[in-house]
């Protein structure tokens, strides 16, 4: 297959359709993904090619959706369970935690649980209230879990089969604001470790840390220093949960500085812990501290009011300047 240009939806797409036909044990399961095709079509066009047995449209039932994903892959099976919205997760979230993320430890190594749950998360989208929330991090800090999101169209179509691949449970957070940007995807690229961040843009006087919807924030804020002579390296972390430290450490003994990017609340962020880590392996080659830019410690306001609680261009900008004035 040649390299196209495609959204981030379509490439999500084309990732669970190439799963699909390379595995029979792969399965979709949610509300709505089947005849509807989910409510951003990712799904699109799967129930018609494979079957109602391989698509399949649940009960509007969190809980039960992750329960029965989880006996699925105890009987040899690899279910993809989409949360339909971010807020909708808290329902089946006793399920993730409690079971999903445990059963592997709990016995011993015995038991394999290869689940996905793909989540659209982030805001950007002016939708209602739970439908735009950033848990990231309640997952990440669970142990058994690995947490990842891609920032561009490649990245979803390799990443979301890597995590299929994975015989670890997955929760796997699609940045709904970018699913329609575009970007190049190669099907027969070789990918990276899906746990390893990526440099995507150098530079030389502070390394701008972000995932998921804010790595396009970040490389626009790149782009708007350059005007003003300053050099960004901007970093898509893409997994929060491993943390590919060593890349960003890398980063930072050369510039300097770090800022962390994202839509989450800042208060007990992913960037709490970058900042934390970075801080101790690298407190010598700091010009300044590393400083946060993200949500407010608040629930996430009305649609209107969205673009001032979201880390916009202006406000991780701010953040630079003050980092580089140490």
């Amino acid at each position: 297959m040649a390299a196209e240009t495609m959204a981030m939806a379509k490439a999500l797409n084309s990732s669970l359709r190439r799963a699909m036909e390379s595995d029979p044990k792969v399965l979709v399961m949610g509300e709505d993904v089947g005849r509807l095709g989910g409510v951003f079509r990712i799904t699109d066009g799967l129930q018609k090619d494979f079957g109602e047995e391989r698509v399949i449209d649940t009960p509007l039932a969190e809980s039960g959706i992750i329960g029965t994903a989880i006996g699925l892959a105890l009987r040899g099976y690899r279910p993809i369970a989409e949360i339909q919205f971010d807020g909708f997760v808290f329902p089946g979230y006793d399920q993730i935690v409690t079971q999903l993320a445990k059963m592997h430890a709990r016995s011993l190594g015995k038991v394999k649980l290869p689940v996905v749950v793909r989540i659209p998360f982030g805001g950007g989208i002016g939708a209602v209230e739970h439908h735009s929330e950033s848990p990231e991090a309640l997952f990440a800090h669970v142990a058994g879990l690995k947490v990842v999101t891609p920032g561009n169209p490649s990245d979803a179509y390799w990443m979301l089969q890597q995590a299929i691949e994975c015989d670890d449970p997955v929760i796997f957070f699609e940045p709904k604001a970018r699913y329609w940007d575009k970007g190049i995807v190669d099907p027969a690229g070789i990918p990276g470790p899906l746990h390893t961040a990526k440099v995507v843009r150098p530079g030389t006087d502070l390394t701008l840390v972000a995932y998921g919807p804010t790595v396009k924030t970040a490389l626009a804020a790149a782009v708007a220093a350059e005007e003003d002579g300053v050099s960004l390296e901007v970093i898509d972390l893409r997994s929060v949960s491993p943390i590919d430290f060593d890349t960003v450490q890398r980063s930072v003994e050369k510039t300097g500085r770090l800022v962390v990017a994202h839509e989450a609340p800042v208060f007990f962020g992913a960037g709490a812990e970058l900042a934390a880590r970075i801080t101790e392996r690298c407190f010598y080659h700091l010009e300044a501290p590393v400083l946060r830019v993200g949500g407010f410690h608040a629930p996430y306001p009305p649609a209107r009011l969205e673009e001032e609680y979201l880390p916009g261009l202006d406000r991780v900008l701010d953040s630079v300047d003050r980092a580089l004035a140490y």
